[in-house]
């Protein structure tokens, strides 16, 4: 007697393709969020990616305080970005009316662009759709914060090879 579906293993049935009535094609699978804060070439980076939701609300917050800490100007990189709900527009709105300089949101995918829009919190942030490399400044091992680890380093530099 055979248990499940009564199908061997050769008789395997491909899952149907997910689809989203409110967008066409399939659709995309869910990553988890994350946030990581980055401190280069004079700048604070914050790095959104996957779905940016309430079970971040505590990464967040992290993220807030060590990039204002900083005192350096913030750039939040969302090109990764799958998903935002109120939790990362409240974010963003946080970032933008605590710092001293403009925000610069970078990449932004269209669902996030629309976000903006639609709360108009894209009116207090620079969005740069198309960044250059000079925006990401130089990638030389400058020190991390965040869930890379506080005073940890991105790459090795010369000194640290013995």
């Amino acid at each position: 007697m055979q248990e499940g579906s009564g199908q061997s293993p050769d008789e395997r049935v491909d899952a149907p393709e997910l689809v989203d009535s409110t967008r066409p094609g399939p659709v995309a699978e869910s990553q988890p969020g994350s946030v990581q804060v980055i401190v280069q070439g004079g700048r604070t980076r914050i790095v959104l990616s996957g779905e940016i939701d309430a079970d971040l609300g505590p990464d967040l917050q992290e993220a807030t305080t060590d990039a204002e800490s900083t005192g350096l100007p913030i750039d939040i990189d969302t090109e990764h970005v799958t998903f935002m709900d109120s939790s990362g527009i409240a974010f963003l709105a946080r970032i933008a009316t605590r710092t001293g300089s403009r925000t610069r949101v970078i990449r932004p995918p269209e669902t996030v662009r629309f976000l903006l829009e639609v709360t108009r919190i894209g009116e207090l942030l620079e969005v740069v759709t198309d960044a250059t490399p000079d925006d990401d400044g130089p990638d030389h091992g400058l020190p991390t914060i965040g869930p890379a680890g506080r005073g940890g380093r991105l790459a090795p530099t010369p000194d640290d090879v013995a």
